[in-house]
């Protein structure tokens, strides 16, 4: 009896041993990834590794509209300081209207240090697109936005301050970057009475709209549904009524618009805040 006791016991001593370092041996798994990833990869504000492409030509028309929903992005004054996104950086849209900063990796390979300038600079871009997978080729050949990849698609132009278009692919470097833009916080109204559909965009800061809230001067709040890209959408008739917003960053910053519009207001029609990020 106390042999099978002792022998129980030392079981039971041994499971637990086995599931302490089994759980160390996870933890350290997941340090190591935590380590590596760091933050998500559409988060990161330390230089990360990454690469870029160009799409279209000098004229960027090609690049116009897009995932985002921003439409002519010359009207919506980010003009080519543009980039689709991979679907690891896109975040399924949540990402649309962040600003990334991005360079050569110059110390890469040979490669980089044939193609990409020495004196190498970087350039500031808006988030516009997704550059959707190539399932038909692999990652490392031609499916550059293939998961899990990160990769930005630039407009040539952007490309083009960097390294030579006759490169095709370069390493790069990115990061988030604060967005600067001019004036306040912009909303296109569209849609029908019973179905709002509202496009924010010319945000400052961190850009990428989590979450917002509109409001008749009848009403409460609704909170509105990510229709796509930076559309939201909410059903409910406010006719009559003045329109406020309640708009809400990746970031968790915050900002109330009160009576954006006169009760006077028309579907097809941008209005501006006179806040902003």
């Amino acid at each position: 009896m106390a042999r099978f006791q002792f022998l129980t016991g030392f079981q039971s001593q041994f499971q637990r041993v086995a599931y302490t370092l089994l759980m160390l041996l996870l933890l350290h798994r997941l340090t190591a990834v935590d380590a590596y990833y760091g933050q998500n990869p559409w988060e990161v504000t330390d230089w990360s590794n990454s690469h870029a492409t160009f799409y279209g030509d000098q004229t960027g028309s090609i690049t116009m509209g897009g995932a985002c929903g921003y439409g002519n992005l010359w009207w919506r004054g980010y003009g080519l300081n543009t980039a689709a996104l991979s679907n690891a950086l896109f975040n399924n849209g949540m990402t649309c209207g962040a600003c990334f900063e991005i360079k050569c990796d110059i110390s890469n390979c040979a490669y980089s240090m044939q193609w990409c300038y020495p004196n190498n600079p970087s350039v500031i871009v808006t988030a516009t697109n997704n550059c959707p997978p190539n399932w038909a080729k692999p990652s490392d050949n031609g499916g550059w936005c293939n998961p899990p990849r990160t990769h930005f698609d630039l407009s040539m132009v952007m490309f083009q301050q960097m390294a030579p278009t006759v490169a095709g692919i370069i390493p790069v470097k990115y990061r988030r970057v604060p967005c600067a833009r001019t004036g306040g916080l912009k909303f296109t109204l569209d849609g029908n009475p019973w179905f709002n559909l509202v496009l924010i965009w010319n945000v400052a800061g961190g850009g990428d709209v989590a979450n917002m809230q509109i409001k008749g001067d009848k009403t409460n709040w609704y909170t509105m549904s990510r229709n796509w890209g930076q559309y939201w959408e909410c059903p409910v008739n406010f006719t009559g009524q003045k329109l406020s917003f309640m708009v809400t960053l990746c970031n968790g910053q915050v900002r109330v618009v009160t009576d954006l519009t006169s009760q006077i207001w028309y579907n097809g029609q941008s209005y501006e805040a006179l806040t902003n990020f």
